[in-house]
């Protein structure tokens, strides 16, 4: 049992709550999920079941969501689940005063993430150290943004703003949120979040809880294959002998002149065996096992 699941994760559950809803709907202890999404957000949770968990550090990481900022208010957690620091009217802010702003977070930028968040300083994770009323210095980090659309902008005392972003790995919408206040000389907060695309999952191909029970109550739910997600990866593929080889753990001479690269590795018939690594040694190339997926018994 392994592969991968698209879940479109419900409103107000934990990223570890859905592990552990599918850990009882499977009857299967190993499965684990790519980029944690906060219980106030909605959308794609890539689920990785059996074998496959090994492979989610190599899932690609681009991500894109829909979002909604709220301006005129800061709370503790740069969303509405937090309590209000900050409230002000701010009926003066145009759509082109915004436009202006938002365009400073393209590209590369340094980001301060939000105080409740799953990062660990001091070995503990922030919001623990948040609830526990800590103040500790939140390490800013780099994270790359391509673009933010904006989608829809209403004027009210509290004006919103519904974007589409699309970001690199470790990027905190809520913190885009934050900033994006502070750069119009106001508050500004997290109001709604949904991820529409994460590690090479779509949420029009995602699945929510209620047709997961139903498919496999009537035994018709699949995994989604472990390579299925993996094809930003190049490949190489053996013939039976040296494959089983490879998969039991031998180094495999190759005529590949990359070094250093994670393939996607098949035996002939189409099986994915797993991920390698191509080195070379001695002058020889290699291909050596990084991940092996496909059981050791052949036919």
């Amino acid at each position: 049992m392994q592969g991968f699941l698209n879940l479109d994760k419900p409103f107000d559950w934990t990223s570890h709550d859905c592990v552990a809803k599918i850990r009882k709907l499977l009857k299967i202890k190993r499965v684990g999920h790519a980029g944690t999404l906060d219980p106030a957000a909605t959308g794609v949770l890539p689920i990785a079941i059996g074998r496959a968990t090994r492979l989610l550090q190599y899932l690609p990481g681009d991500k894109k969501y829909k979002a909604t900022i709220r301006l005129g208010l800061t709370t503790t957690t740069d969303d509405l689940q937090g309590e209000v620091i900050f409230q002000e009217s701010v009926r003066g802010l145009t759509l082109k005063m915004v436009t202006a702003a938002l365009s400073e977070f393209i590209g590369k930028i340094e980001q301060v993430p939000p105080r409740y968040s799953a990062i660990k300083v001091l070995g503990r994770h922030l919001y623990d150290l948040a609830r526990r009323g800590q103040v500790v210095e939140v390490p800013s980090r780099i994270v790359e943004i391509s673009e933010i659309k904006i989608l829809d902008w209403r004027i009210n005392d509290f004006p919103e703003l519904d974007v589409a972003i699309t970001c690199g790995s470790g990027t905190y919408i809520r913190a885009i949120a934050r900033d994006l206040g502070i750069k119009l000389n106001t508050g500004g907060t997290l109001s709604a979040l949904q991820r529409t695309f994460s590690s090479g999952f779509c949420l029009d191909n995602s699945i929510n809880f209620i047709d997961l029970e139903a498919q496999i109550k009537a035994k018709t739910w699949n995994f989604i294959p472990p390579d299925l997600p993996l094809w930003h990866l190049s490949t190489i593929t053996l013939a039976t002998a040296p494959a089983r080889k490879w998969s039991q753990g031998r180094y495999i001479p190759i005529d590949e002149n990359s070094e250093n690269l994670i393939v996607r590795v098949y035996r002939q018939d189409g099986c994915f065996l797993g991920l390698g690594k191509q080195i070379i040694s001695d002058n020889e190339k290699l291909l050596v096992p990084i991940i092996v997926i496909t059981d050791n018994t052949y036919h």
